[in-house]
């Protein structure tokens, strides 16, 4: 029986790909099961659609279901790498931020403990090229979330780091996308692990905002039109529509950039409450789905139409919603308007992923910094 959409799958061995499967950049089978879950059953589904024999009764060792407990995943880890409780005492959970998606945007902190990782639980935001970045032998596990499905509730994910670190004493990376601190819960997650006695360490990365609004050419703020920046979320949690309509409603000034994350959803409801609130519905904004990436779309317009071209263009989550006057300074917003098409398609800003001249990783008993890192 293949692995379905539902299942979560993580890394557990290592074995090459089929030669049919050789435009995956070679990547051993057991990675796959480290892309994110939009993409990795069907890869998954199209591999073990070639196995035979022997592959096909090993097919246990290849995936986990979503369902599998905090002690069965403990139980693995420990069956995989017995010397790490022998050998350490507790471990740590380090927070640690991918920013929107390109892997050039990570910080050197991030690579290193990428690299040295025991244990890597991710989320649905993290890219495939960063996750190929990660230590070969890491365990991984998938615990994204996307609108009204969870493969798991975030006290599920609590456990999951407090038991890796505390009861195995792993090095748990918790790959977040953007920063883990702007709207990605990691002060709960932090607060949950040091009430628990576990230690735990905040890798700051580029937030959306920042890595999507440098990459389009739109300073979040500019003498004359923009004073301040505000962050908003589109998604509010059961029961705090109230709340979340108050934030908005407090937005509204012209001389504020706005970006709002998570707010393709209740875009339509977003608009009305700001242009009701006195924002000028012609003001330049911009929609930016999988900002950075290879992938990225973006569909300009005014504020008041933004709605209707986005949904024209079919955007999909995760999109990214930048208004205020600074949109306007953008190459992008002058082409849209000379060519009257808002729609942007993908390859037009996205530089690809550059070697990093005259810095490698090297050992870490051979530098004397916290880093890791030597430069040449």
């Amino acid at each position: 029986m293949l692995p379905s959409a539902s299942y979560n799958y993580m890394r557990c061995a290592q074995k090459p790909l089929n030669t049919t499967f050789s435009h995956h950049l070679s990547l051993p089978r057991s990675r796959i099961a480290r892309l994110p879950l939009l993409s990795h059953s069907r890869l998954v589904a199209a591999s073990a659609s070639r196995s035979t024999g022997e592959e096909e009764n090993q097919g246990q060792n290849w995936y986990q279901e979503d369902g599998s407990s905090g002690e069965t995943l403990l139980q693995l880890f420990r069956e995989k790498q017995p010397e790490i409780e022998s050998n350490k005492g507790p471990g740590a959970v380090y927070l640690v931020g991918t920013g929107p998606g390109d892997p050039g945007l990570l910080t050197l902190k991030a690579v290193r403990l990428m690299q040295t990782a025991h244990v890597v639980l991710y989320d649905r935001l993290v890219s495939e090229d960063i996750l190929r970045l990660v230590n070969p032998g890491a365990l991984m596990v998938y615990v994204g979330k996307q609108r009204s499905y969870h493969t798991r509730t975030q006290q599920e994910i609590h456990e999951l780091l407090r038991t890796f670190a505390a009861d195995a004493g792993a090095t748990v990376v918790r790959l977040k996308g953007g920063d883990p601190f702007v709207f990605g819960r990691g002060g709960e997650e932090a607060e949950y692990l040091q009430h628990r006695g576990v230690s735990v360490f905040c890798v700051p990365g580029i937030t959306a905002a920042a890595g999507i609004s440098a990459e389009l050419g739109i300073p979040l703020t500019h003498r004359g039109l923009a004073t301040s920046v505000r962050f908003l979320t589109g998604h509010a949690r059961e029961g705090g529509q109230a709340a979340l309509d108050e934030s908005i409603a407090t937005a509204v000034d012209p001389h504020t950039t706005l970006v709002v994350y998570m707010g393709l959803a209740t875009l339509r409801r977003l608009i009305t409450e700001l242009t009701e609130g006195g924002i000028d519905g012609a003001t330049p904004a911009a929609a930016i789905e999988r900002g950075t990436t290879p992938e990225q779309r973006i569909v300009w317009s005014t504020l008041e139409q933004l709605a209707d071209e986005a949904d024209a263009a079919t955007l999909q989550s995760p999109t990214l919603i930048i208004i205020g006057k600074v949109v306007a300074l953008a190459l992008g917003w002058q082409q849209a308007q000379l060519t009257g098409k808002s729609l942007e398609v993908p390859g037009a800003h996205h530089l690809p992923f550059p070697v990093l001249p005259g810095v490698v990783p090297v050992p870490e008993d051979l530098v004397e910094n916290s880093s890791g890192w030597r430069m040449l």
